[in-house]
Parts: C-alpha cells; sequence; structure tokens
C-alpha cells in the first residue's frame, strides 16, 4: 500500500470510497465541496495495486488567535478493507505532512472510541469554541501547547455551518 496525495484521476474513485465508506452521498458531496472552493488543504489516498482504497481530507480552520488548525473530515476506508489499519495509516502520515506545513493542531468530530489511538482527545479540544461539544468532538496538537488558549475556530463553507 502507498499512501499519497491525491490527483484530480483520483476524484471518481475518491467519490465511490468515500459514499461507499458512509453508505451514503453526503460525505462523498462535502469532499467535492471544499475542492471546489479551494479548501482541501490536504487530501491523501491510500492506493493499493492501483486502486484507491483509502482516503483523507483537512481543511483549514479560521481561527481567532492566529494559530494554524485543520478540520479533519472526511476519513474513509473502502468496506471490506476497514480495521486493517489503512485509516490509522491515512491519519499518521497526514499529521506528519501537516506539520511539515506549519499546522499546529487538527480538530475532528468523530467516533471517541476511534480517533484516541493516534492521539486525538476531547479533553484538548475543550479549549475550542466551536458548534461543536462533547465526546465527538476532538483534538491533537501536532505542536506542543498549541490548545493551552482558548481559541474560537471557522469551518470552511462547505461545512454549512
Amino acid at each position: 500500500m502507498v499512501i499519497r496525495p491525491a490527483v484530480a484521476e483520483d476524484h471518481a474513485a475518491i467519490d465511490a470510497v468515500v459514499a461507499a465508506a458512509f453508505a451514503q452521498r453526503e460525505e462523498a458531496e462535502l469532499v467535492s465541496a471544499l475542492r471546489a472552493d479551494g479548501d482541501a488543504l490536504l487530501e491523501l489516498v491510500a492506493e493499493e495495486d492501483g486502486a484507491v482504497v483509502g482516503h483523507i481530507l483537512f481543511s483549514p480552520l479560521g481561527t481567532d488567535n492566529g494559530r494554524k488548525l485543520a478540520a479533519l473530515a472526511p476519513l474513509s476506508v473502502q468496506p471490506g478493507r476497514q480495521k486493517d489499519g489503512l485509516g490509522t495509516a491515512l491519519m499518521q502520515e497526514g499529521h506528519r505532512r501537516l506539520a511539515a506545513m506549519g499546522t499546529e493542531a487538527v480538530i475532528v468530530l468523530g467516533h471517541p472510541a476511534y480517533y484516541p489511538r493516534v492521539g486525538y482527545s476531547a479533553a484538548l479540544a475543550k479549549t475550542v469554541a466551536a458548534p461543536f461539544a462533547g465526546p465527538h468532538f476532538m483534538a491533537l496538537e501536532l505542536v506542543p501547547g498549541a490548545l493551552a488558549e482558548f481559541v474560537s475556530i471557522t469551518y470552511a463553507k462547505a461545512f454549512g455551518l
């Protein structure tokens, strides 16, 4: 398996993987809208034997304190390949690349039993003012202390918030 940046030729395969992973079109439409708006900060695919089997997209978050934050949404793995570590590998590579780009922290709204395996924490997100809260709203610092101070965030337009 290879994890690499997504290219335009991958879009149809990505659309199929995202729609299949979520068993609906809403997340695939979000990916298309983020791209169309220029809000795909980092988009990676997991490719195996020439086929896209996983996808992750990070978009920039607006902040009121100048911190560089990103939103992880969505993370998708082809059904039948889920629970094989592809999602974890995509997140880890994404975090590495985001850190190299100067991103200080990542925010996700997701399953509270899944995302903590790579370091996301609901407790860490308590300093983040957003349209979400609770155990599904989590954060991961790529730079230690990046979320030590209160920050208000704004999601990309495609999220409709």
